[in-house]
């Protein structure tokens, strides 16, 4: 990685570079495409998708988008934050680009007083299972359509009352 890594709105500017973004061919079906994000962004209620390009120096290599406070069982009893899509270009894949997301999503969501992250993925071979288990996330038993929950901590362990 280079500098300066940052997130970036999607914008009419940067459009064209968002939906250039593509994962290798045999990652699709881990992903939707990003103009399917995009439109289901834009279909969602307002501040529930936040979509957001990862941008390095000046080259876009990669789109994610978090979901805020979604109604997770659609029935207004359970309300969860956490990253939707995660899409890093098949030629910027391998570089940390992926690791900075999850932590700049996980960064803005205790920013907005959040305790968990969460995360689905598809499972199987080739699947990013593996990815959000290093970075911390655990199961949780749960499954959404066919997908396995996870969810990261977003509070830091609080030491023992003797220091440890």
């Amino acid at each position: 990685m280079s500098s300066p890594l940052r997130l970036e709105e999607v914008t009419t500017a940067n459009l064209a570079a968002a939906l250039r973004i593509r994962v290798r061919p045999d990652q699709e079906h881990n992903v939707e495409p990003v103009a399917e994000s995009l439109a289901e962004a834009y279909v969602h209620p307002a501040g529930v998708a936040w979509p957001r390009l990862i941008v390095d120096g000046d080259r876009t290599v990669g789109f994610l988008m978090a979901f805020l406070d979604i109604d997770w069982r659609a029935d207004g009893t359970l309300f969860r934050s956490g990253l939707w899509r995660l899409t890093i270009d098949a030629a910027e894949q391998g570089r940390g680009y992926g690791r900075f997301a999850v932590q700049a999503v996980a960064a803005e969501l205790r920013r907005r007083g959040r305790r968990e992250m969460y995360v689905t993925w598809h499972a199987g071979p080739g699947g990013p299972e593996e990815f959000y288990l290093r970075l911390g996330f655990h199961k949780t038993g749960e499954v959404s359509g066919d997908q396995p929950v996870g969810v990261l901590d977003l509070v830091p362990a609080r030491p023992a009352a003797d220091g440890r």
